[in-house]
């Protein structure tokens, strides 16, 4: 019971820091291309880690 508790209590946890970020990140004056570009090159080093074996943490 108390690890159903605690599950739903980081669950909460979870969306209220998601929601306060969108807001933060509607208030803030991004740089879209920038955070684009980061997004990007994060994806392509998983898709070379997983295609090639090469990288990663062991």
């Amino acid at each position: 019971m108390i690890r159903v508790v605690l599950v739903v209590l980081m669950f909460f946890a979870a969306v209220w820091l998601a929601l306060r970020l969108v807001r933060e990140i509607g208030r803030a004056d991004t740089d879209w291309r920038g955070v684009a570009f980061a997004a990007g090159f994060v994806a392509l080093a998983f898709y070379l880690h997983h295609a090639t074996g090469i990288g990663g943490l062991g």
